[in-house]
């Protein structure tokens, strides 16, 4: 792939990322059966994707046990055949104690105007109702449409990029 190829779709990668605000968490079940959860998410990076969860939900109950994670971030409101959407695979946990100041620093650091509060570290630890949870991505991947002018090929694919 040349190298301007890479550029440009590393730039619709951060594009969707920058511009949506949720994504779905793909976590697995006990008995091996796939579990999909949206999550207000926001990100360090683009390297590591973070959600405030309770630690007794579904989701963070499989991430506790099964870590490695899929997710998906798409803009489900674009017209067919204009759907843009970044695949992530992650290895994601709970933020453990010791980490939990510069994490919560470095996951509120790009919350837009109107999105998430900032959650005090103290408000995730203890007896707190909820968690700090990052995935760290080891692959990202775009979604090409199949009509797509430039890299299209009649049906829609992925294409790996580094952002």
């Amino acid at each position: 792939m040349a190298k301007e190829t890479r550029v440009d779709l590393a730039g619709m990668a951060r594009g969707v990322i920058d511009t949506n605000r949720y994504l779905t968490l793909g976590t697995t079940e006990p008995d091996g059966r796939p579990r999909v959860s949206p999550v207000y998410f926001t990100h360090d990076g683009y390297r590591d994707f973070y959600w405030v969860s309770g630690p007794s939900a579904h989701h963070s109950e499989n991430v506790r046990a099964r870590p490695d994670v899929a997710i998906v971030i798409y803009d489900s409101t674009v017209a067919v055949g204009q759907g843009r959407a970044v695949y992530l695979t992650a290895r994601a946990h709970e933020v453990p104690d010791d980490e939990l100041v510069a994490r919560a620093a470095a996951a509120w650091s790009t919350v837009p105007p109107g999105g998430a509060r900032a959650f005090d570290p103290s408000e995730l630890r203890g007896d707190a109702d909820l968690r700090l949870y990052v995935a760290r991505a080891t692959k990202h991947e775009v979604h090409i449409p199949g009509g797509d002018p430039t890299y299209g090929t009649g049906t829609d694919t992925r294409r790996e990029v580094i952002v």
